[in-house]
C-alpha cells in the first residue's frame, strides 16, 4: 500500500496483471494506467466523499480490486490503493498479453491476436475473465494478483490526461494517465 495514487499508477507500468479463473492462468504486462484521487478529484466516483454500494469497495484499505460496470457492458478493473476511507484507485487501461493468449482470444471471440484483444479497460477485463463480482477481491489471493514484471524507467513513460472525464472540469486536465511510450498495446483515446 502506498499513499500517492499518482506514483502507484506510474509504478504499475511493466508489472503483470494475472488471473486464475477456473484453474486457467492468464497474464498481461500493464502498459497503461490512470490515477483517481478519491474525494478531491471530480473524475473520481468518490468525489466529495460520495459513498454508494458500488464505490464502497474503493474506500477499503489498499490491495483489493475495485471492478465496476461501465455503460452497462464493460467491467473495468481498478487497484485500490492508500489507507481505508481514502478511495484512491488506479484504473488499468491496457495490458500487453503475455500468458494464456489463446484463452484470452477465446474470451474475446477473436481468432487472431490483434491489439483490440487487450487495448482498453473493457477489453482487458474480458480477456482476463474479470467481472464485477470480483470487486473487493484481495490482490494477494489466488484469483487476481499483480506480479513483478519489467522495470519501466521515467524516460519510457508517456504522460497525458485521463480518457472520458471531460465532465470533471479542471480535474479533467490533470496529467494522470500513464503509458509505456510506443507500446502497441496502449489504447487509443477517443
Amino acid at each position: 500500500m502506498q499513499d500517492d495514487v499518482v506514483q502507484v499508477a506510474r509504478d504499475l507500468l511493466g508489472k503483470l496483471l494475472v488471473t486464475n479463473i477456473d484453474n486457467v492462468r492468464t497474464a498481461g504486462m500493464i502498459v497503461e494506467t490512470e490515477a483517481y484521487c478519491g474525494s478531491n478529484d471530480k473524475a473520481s466516483h468518490a468525489n466529495n466523499g460520495r459513498r454508494t454500494a458500488r464505490t464502497e469497495v474503493a474506500y477499503q484499505t489498499g490491495g483489493v480490486a475495485y471492478v465496476y460496470l461501465c455503460y452497462g457492458i464493460h467491467h473495468l478493473f481498478n487497484v485500490v490503493v492508500n489507507q481505508e476511507d481514502k478511495a484512491d484507485v488506479v484504473l488499468i487501461r491496457a495490458i500487453e498479453p503475455v500468458e494464456g493468449i489463446e484463452i484470452m482470444s477465446s474470451r474475446r471471440n477473436m481468432s487472431l491476436m490483434k491489439k483490440q484483444l487487450t487495448a482498453g479497460p473493457g477489453a482487458l477485463t474480458q480477456a482476463l475473465g474479470i467481472k464485477t463480482a470480483m470487486s473487493g477481491t484481495s490482490l494477494s489471493g489466488d484469483e487476481i494478483w499483480i506480479e513483478e514484471g519489467r522495470k519501466v524507467v521515467a524516460k519510457d513513460i508517456r504522460i497525458g490526461t485521463r480518457v472520458g472525464v471531460d465532465y470533471a472540469e479542471e480535474d479533467a486536465l490533470k496529467p494522470w494517465r500513464f503509458s509505456i511510450t510506443n507500446n502497441p498495446w496502449v489504447s487509443k483515446a477517443k
